[in-house]
């Protein structure tokens, strides 16, 4: 069986690779599947987080990194997927994310999303809240993958 984990993931965290970790014991193939959303400003690229997110998931053999545009069920369509993972780190997560996982059925019929709870020791790490620690110098390896923590000291070396 087959299941979708889409996100920016801008940069990955180490939150996020427990939730792919989680589910590639439980699904025979986890499509990491990063949205290219060109109104959204990135910081790293849609390569560059291919990237990171391979080299963080290379002892997974059952994980494919894929980028996409447009809708998530059209995605999911072309792949023939029916599931989708979230991963729910504070009650304020699951607020937004049942409000997409209701439109995304209502737009694909057959769509399901499974919601896992994040690690507690995960449930503050977000891609966003990174970039700002970093930005003002603060340290962040525990939170993210080794390249993410390289590659994101190099962009803010150079800033």
């Amino acid at each position: 069986m087959k299941i979708i984990y889409p996100g920016s993931f801008d940069p990955i965290t180490l939150g996020h690779l427990d939730i792919i970790e989680r589910v590639s014991k439980k699904f025979d193939e986890v499509y990491i599947a990063i949205l290219n959303n060109n109104q959204k400003k990135s910081l790293f690229t849609v390569e560059e987080r291919i990237e990171i997110i391979k080299d963080a998931c290379k002892s997974f053999k059952n994980i494919k990194v894929v980028a996409f545009s447009g809708l998530l069920v059209d995605f999911a369509k072309s792949i023939d997927c029916k599931l989708i993972v979230r991963g729910l780190r504070e009650v304020s997560d699951y607020e937004k994310e049942v409000q997409m996982a209701l439109m995304n059925r209502e737009l694909y019929n057959d769509m399901e999303t499974l919601f896992l709870v994040s690690n507690a020791k995960y449930s503050f790490v977000s891609s966003s809240i990174i970039k700002e620690i970093i930005s003002f110098g603060g340290n962040v390896e525990n939170f993210v993958p080794e390249l993410a923590y390289k590659m994101l000291k190099s962009k803010y070396l150079h800033k």
